[in-house]
């Protein structure tokens, strides 16, 4: 008999107690049952909490890693019978949906086991995540869904995997690249954020198998993406006690609904939103612009701000604020005040015509304060101008972007379209190869474009 190590025999003790609270469990998914006695993996550094996050293995940024997900055909059902609720639709639907199929409610939770690297994690927690993505994905039948996996959401139910991580991971965010022919807008729109001086998620190719009770089926490139309040805000703030939010606000005004904690939900503490809605619409603004502006930045980081609009503009990331009231981040950064965390990139570097496709933004109007406000003032438009022309000199240049673009090209193209794309079902958003290929000189002319109208503005 092989010797497993104590490591081994801890894991394997782990795994048998975890059976027996599984088989006193009604619900129990036999697939799960099987895999549980396959194999003693239980480390600290694969799925305890001591350890720290291993970016270099969950993320790593010249390889393509691959999960395999079971789900079974029970939490399938499951899935589809809580997206019809919410949706008012069933799977592959097609047609268009009913107004208002936009339900605040997060689609369910469901056990499922993943494995990587020959390890495996059981009872990881299991949900479709997302807006337009997820709502065309399902009525159309795609089975290449958006989806989140959070490690230990069962520890309650099966304290066997309390505090279960995913190499210092908790929950992982994983984006399909639905209206992204190129496969590489998340991933590069996150990196151009972190060149320029912005905080933002890491990211990483991977490719994804998911069972959905018919056998392990290949749903090509997805991009693993960071989640800003588990591990990203303590790895590049340095500390996370202030409060996270997830907001779904333009900031016309407070509305806690409109502000979601990520953290510290036990204290019902939203001053430092409340103090930085009230001094942005403050009279001082017209009156006294510069005692508005010490008031303003007590309260929020207005110079990172800027920076983020610069680069947000530049590279034109539309699906955010400005058009959108979603799809940001904002952390109480202790001496800096809020600050400003791009999220969901994965229609950045993309013209869809929206207003705020000028670099001046003079098409933005009030019900955008945050932008309208800071660029009517000499002084916070002088610092984005100032944004615009360190970005496009140092990071966002033809050279250097098409050298990120081609290496990631390069990267994912053995992967992009697997075999069972045209055999049984819809498994990804591609018409052919030929889309993947044409759409990286897509984004080469998107970057051209940019660039000189960044430069145009500038003169």
């Amino acid at each position: 008999m092989k010797a497993i190590g104590i490591q081994g025999w801890l894991g394997l003790v782990k795994r048998s107690l975890l059976l027996l609270l599984l088989v006193s469990c009604d619900s129990i998914n036999p697939e799960l049952e099987n895999q549980i006695l396959e194999t003693p993996d239980w480390t600290d550094a694969t799925h305890g909490n001591k350890a720290d996050p291993d970016y270099l293995t969950v993320f790593p940024q010249t390889s393509v890693n691959t999960l395999e997900i079971t789900l079974g055909k029970e939490n399938w059902t499951v899935i589809q019978t809580n997206m019809n609720t919410l949706y008012g639709f069933n799977f592959g639907a097609g047609g268009q949906p009913a107004p208002g199929t936009f339900p605040n409610t997060e689609p369910v939770y469901v056990p499922v086991s993943v494995k990587f690297n020959g390890a495996a994690w059981y009872m990881v927690g299991f949900r479709l995540k997302g807006n337009s993505t997820l709502r065309n994905s399902w009525r159309n039948g795609i089975y290449k869904l958006p989806f989140r996996l959070n490690f230990d959401r069962y520890e309650d139910e099966f304290p066997e995997i309390q505090n279960q991580r995913f190499f210092g991971f908790k929950e992982l965010s994983m984006s399909p690249g639905a209206n992204d022919p190129s496969l590489i807008r998340e991933k590069a729109g996150s990196d151009i954020f972190r060149k320029a001086g912005i905080p933002c998620s890491q990211t990483a190719f991977y490719k994804i198998y998911l069972d959905f009770g018919d056998g392990l089926k290949y749903c090509g490139i997805y991009t693993m993406v960071e989640v800003v309040d588990d591990t990203m805000i303590k790895t590049q703030f340095g500390q996370e006690a202030g409060n996270i939010y997830k907001p779904e606000s333009t900031f016309q005004n407070f509305i806690l609904a409109q502000f979601e904690k990520k953290n510290n939900q036990t204290e019902s503490n939203y001053t430092d939103i409340q103090s930085t809605i009230t001094v942005l619409h403050s009279a001082l603004r017209l009156s006294n612009p510069e005692q508005w502006r010490t008031n303003l930045e007590q309260h929020f980081n207005a110079a990172h701000f800027m920076k983020w609009l610069a680069v947000n503009t530049t590279m034109l990331n539309w699906d955010t604020y400005g058009r959108m009231a979603h799809n940001y981040y904002l952390y109480h950064d202790p001496g800096r005040g809020l600050t400003w965390i791009p999220w969901d990139n994965n229609e950045a570097l993309m013209n869809r015509g929206n207003n705020t496709t000028s670099m001046d933004l003079g098409m933005v109007g009030n019900n955008w304060p945050l932008i309208r406000y800071l660029m009517d003032d000499p002084v916070y438009s002088a610092v984005y101008k100032h944004e615009v022309e360190e970005f496009v000199d140092a990071v966002f240049t033809p050279e250097k972007m098409n050298a990120l673009f081609n290496q990631y090209h390069s990267l994912i193209a053995p992967y992009v379209i697997g075999p069972t794309a045209k055999e049984e079902g819809k498994y990804t958003y591609l018409q052919n190869a030929t889309a993947f290929t044409n759409a990286l000189q897509d984004l080469r002319e998107h970057v051209n474009s940019q660039n000189q109208a960044a430069r145009s503005y500038l003169e």
